[in-house]
């Protein structure tokens, strides 16, 4: 497994929202996750700052590059956009975070 961190950004104010849409979150998309070999998936918040810190595994880069290319990633992403930061095709703004401690 490939572990993967980054951060992202929800609006002020938009911290329930961004909960509320995350404990709904749709089956398609869970299932995309899955397909494209998505493990551990989590989502922190620091509330003092509005960052959002994700954490998952991954299976493989090149499977998991893909995922962002499905129906129901862009139709995630649009869904969200009123709720965090986004670049313009929709897609979270993410600071890849690079690992420089693990104990198994």
């Amino acid at each position: 497994m490939i572990r993967k961190a980054c951060l992202m950004k929800v609006f002020p104010n938009c911290q329930e929202e961004y909960k509320k849409r995350h404990e709904g979150i749709w089956p398609e998309m869970v299932n995309m996750l899955t397909e494209y070999g998505a493990h551990n998936y989590s989502i922190h918040l620091d509330s003092t700052t509005n960052s959002l810190f994700a954490y998952l595994e991954i299976e493989e880069e090149e499977k998991w590059s893909k995922s962002a290319e499905t129906e129901i990633c862009k139709k995630w992403w649009t869904y969200m956009k009123d709720v965090m930061e986004t670049n313009p095709d929709n897609s979270p703004v993410i600071v890849n975070l690079q690992e420089v401690f693990y104990q198994a």
